[in-house]
């Protein structure tokens, strides 16, 4: 029995099933079944399910307690591909490849339809337009023969079967949620806030900070308004440019406090408050739309909910059930293992070989035992940070570590030019606009850091208007993607070693995963985190010195682990 077969929903509800041959094309008939779940079920056999989208069969399967060992996601495949071939940003859905493969005209894609609060409705709908089977047949087979033409076709592949195996966890984690205490919530809210007034407005210790700031400027003010505030301040001879923090901080006004009090507590009102308990917490878990490969690095985002930033007083309301554990893993150090792997710097990779803390080791080598301008150093030669004493302890870095520096410096130089950067297996940064010498909306880079939406994430369609910008970005691209290349085939073999357990991976971001399991298997997680990031490692970058260590922390609730 062959190890792959395709899938493809039709339009009476059922699904199109086939066996694949080594060329990609059927190895077999087209059968039309009328269970989906069934048609999986009875396949015990197969290793690896071709589909167009992972969002649109694998819900359906995990509602009917049907798990799928692996995939290929074709519409995430065409992502990369595109992505690879300098074409980021052309329509990458099935049908788009198709029409581009039978040179007819291109459909753009479909809007991203937002997350429906407190319901799980919308990850049930169909997304894009449903090809028949021979159709996204045709686009599968050109897919494995554009892999063949990357530049590294083995990196290529495995790179896409990971993006794969991120959509299956995206979507397990979606359909498990987070558990969630909607009373600790409450209480939370009730001490920070005060009591809620009736209609809507601000509870009570908001109200009593607005009128703290208020009798400051001697006059009513509007704290939610930074304009207005702004205006408060230049009446008050204070010239203030904005209302963030680290500029009024240092202003010396008795409105200075209860305004930056009122801030924090304002973000927590608006983005964590009732509102938002009632939308997106129901029977005890939250559940945000994670979205694999959501930005152009491969980090993932959230559609909804906000379930990458959730405050840190706002997490003692994560609770585990009677009985369980959240296991929190956080990746340590890792963008600078990432550079000695990717860089293959001896004596960097030798540093993140060892036992003890890696800033500190750089620090005994380069900067007199001084961790602090270790880390400043180390951070600053990934993010782009070359003034002032960034120039300085760059110097010292690239004398210590040439090649990890020469490495971020030929990404930054490549993105400048408007060449194509790409992580360590292949994911692609997007050239700059052409007839431009600059980075534009269709590069998507942001100017500056304090500009950079979603912690630097790049976001399509935020415009920078600076060749330089995209340098810093293709620095910090090839590091920071290859970490999230790294992190996806971590999740891909975390979930193998759970899938014969209880336990169920409930959290993902960046660098932290969170599993939640009964108390029993505890120690078993902790073990499978430490030897998926080993295998991670060498998959990602093959055999090398570089260790990728977690701090794990079993608790009940995650504001403990921190």
């Amino acid at each position: 029995m062959t190890d792959r077969w395709a899938l493809a929903p039709a339009e009476d509800g059922g699904v199109d099933v086939a066996p694949l041959g080594p060329d990609g094309l059927p190895a077999g008939p087209v059968r039309r079944e009328a269970d989906p779940a069934e048609a999986v079920r009875s396949r015990p056999g197969v290793t690896r399910w071709v589909w167009r989208s992972t969002a649109e069969v694998y819900p359906r399967l995990l509602a009917t307690g049907v798990r799928v060992e692996r995939c290929y996601d074709i519409e995430a495949a065409e992502t990369l591909l595109l992505g690879h071939e300098g074409r980021y940003g052309e329509p990458r859905s099935a049908a788009a490849a198709l029409a581009r493969l039978r040179g007819g005209p291109v459909p753009p894609d479909p809007p991203l339809r937002s997350a429906e609060p407190g319901s799980q409705s919308s990850l049930f709908e169909p997304r894009g337009v449903p090809l028949p089977l021979p159709d996204l047949l045709a686009v599968y087979a050109e897919q494995q023969r554009r892999h063949e033409r990357a530049e590294h076709p083995e990196r290529m592949r495995l790179l896409t079967a990971a993006e794969s195996a991120g959509m299956l966890v995206a979507a397990e984690m979606n359909r498990a949620g987070l558990p969630w205490s909607a009373e600790v919530h409450r209480a939370v809210l009730h001490d920070l806030l005060g009591e809620r007034y009736a209609g809507g407005g601000e509870p009570r210790r908001l109200a009593e900070l607005a009128d703290e700031v208020s009798a400051a400027f001697g006059r009513r003010v509007r704290p939610d308004l930074p304009a207005d505030v702004i205006k408060a301040f230049a009446q008050a001879g204070v010239k203030v440019s904005s209302t963030r923090r680290w500029e009024i901080e240092s202003v010396d006004h008795p409105a200075v406090k209860p305004l930056i009090e009122y801030k924090k507590l304002y973000r927590i009102w608006v983005a964590h408050g009732w509102s938002w308990l009632q939308d997106w917490v129901r029977d005890g878990r939250f559940r945000p739309e994670f979205l694999a490969g959501g930005t152009v690095t491969g980090r993932w985002v959230t559609n909804g909910g906000g379930g990458l930033q959730i405050p840190k007083v706002i997490r003692r309301a994560v609770v585990a059930d009677p009985g369980w554990r959240l296991v929190v893993a956080d990746a340590d150090q890792m963008e600078p293992r990432v550079l000695a792997a990717i860089s293959r710097d001896p004596g960097l990779m030798e540093v993140a070989g060892r036992e003890s803390d890696l800033y500190q080791s750089v620090s005994d080598r380069a900067f007199s035992g001084d961790r602090a301008q270790a880390k400043l150093a180390v951070l600053g030669a990934v993010y782009g940070q070359t003034s002032g004493d960034g120039l300085k302890n760059l110097a010292a870095l690239r004398r210590r570590f040439p090649r990890a520096v020469a490495y971020v410096d030929e990404a930054a130089r490549a993105g400048e030019e408007g060449r194509l950067v790409r992580t360590f297996l292949g994911r692609t940064c997007p050239p700059a606009a052409r007839g431009s010498d600059d980075a534009t909306e269709e590069a998507g880079i942001p100017a500056t850091e304090d500009d950079q939406p979603d912690g630097g994430q790049w976001v399509p369609g935020y415009a920078s208007t600076n060749a330089r910008a995209r340098g810093r970005f293709a620095r910090n691209f090839v590091v920071q993607g290859s970490a999230a290349d790294w992190a996806l085939l971590l999740l891909a073999a975390l979930r193998r070693t759970c899938a014969g357990l209880a336990a169920e991976l409930v959290f993902f971001q960046h660098d932290e995963v969170i599993v939640h399991c009964p108390q029993e298997e505890t120690e078993t997680v902790v073990a499978a985190i430490r030897e998926a990031a080993d295998l991670a490692g060498r998959l990602t970058f093959g055999e090398t010195p570089v260790r990728f260590p977690f701090t794990t922390a079993v608790v009940e609730c995650y504001a403990d682990a921190k």
